[in-house]
């Protein structure tokens, strides 16, 4: 598609409130899909707590890492994409849904994985550079994080951090609210689905800042759960993602 194609691809305009909706459908193909769904968030926990464990005492590299992850998770949920597609489509939804998706092996969404990689990876070394250099002792636990970064009222490492952290999410986010169901949904370039992703951010900045607020918290809260809250979190937002894209775009 060109890029006036793109700009003249009809969009449907959202409520503000709107992405509550699509948490209660996601959580009736939750319902539908348990172990798929579930076993999402299983396999997404387990690889949290393998970061843990190779990070523990390396809390610069840890907190880093957690942040990168959060950026590459919208193409690990591919599989509940494909789930929700096959619920609304009436066909039978499950692991053997999620297999062929992956084993499709489309390269749009390869590539797109690969660029999301590249942002949490370049996030994991700036944010290790940010720490390492600027906090005033070495920082190994997150106790330490706490106490050398977060409540240092003598520095602002922890703002720029933060700072820093957000203006790396927000094109990430913009550029991926419903680009990957676009692209497997849909015969479209990798470019061209990032660019309808940025109008509908763009066209609706209400509704998808209620939508990137309840990411980050309900993440958090998944992650302040000893990471077990993401079993049930990564589904519901995999799902809702979906539903974002459903009800910004009609059907093809």
């Amino acid at each position: 598609m060109s890029a006036s194609a793109i700009a003249s691809l009809p969009l449907r305009p959202l409520r503000a409130l709107q992405p509550l909706s699509w948490l209660q459908r996601a959580w009736q193909d939750i319902r539908r899909t348990p172990a798929a769904s579930f076993g999402h968030g299983a396999l997404l926990a387990a690889f949290g707590w393998l970061i843990v464990a190779v990070a523990q005492q390396r809390f610069w590299i840890l907190a880093g890492a957690f942040s990168g992850f959060l950026l590459v998770a919208p193409i690990l949920a591919t599989g509940l994409y494909a789930i929700s597609r096959a619920l609304e489509r009436g066909e039978p939804a499950g692991w053997s849904t999620v297999v062929a998706v992956w084993k499709s092996f489309d390269r749009r969404l390869v590539w797109f994985g690969l660029g999301l990689g590249a942002a949490g990876t370049g996030w994991v070394m700036t944010s290790a550079a940010l720490i390492t250099l600027l906090a005033p002792q070495p920082v190994l636990t997150p106790v330490d994080f706490l106490q050398l970064v977060v409540s240092n009222r003598g520095s602002w490492v922890f703002e720029l951090w933060l700072g820093l952290g957000g203006l790396m999410a927000a094109p990430v986010f913009a550029s991926s609210a419903i680009a990957i169901p676009l692209l497997l949904d849909r015969d479209m370039g990798v470019w061209d689905a990032i660019l309808a992703s940025w109008r509908v951010v763009a066209e609706n900045p209400v509704p998808m800042a209620v939508w990137a607020a309840l990411v980050m918290g309900l993440t958090m809260l998944g992650l302040v759960a000893l990471m077990l809250g993401l079993v049930l979190v990564i589904p519901l937002l995999g799902h809702a993602t979906w539903y974002a894209y459903r009800d910004s775009l009609p059907p093809a």
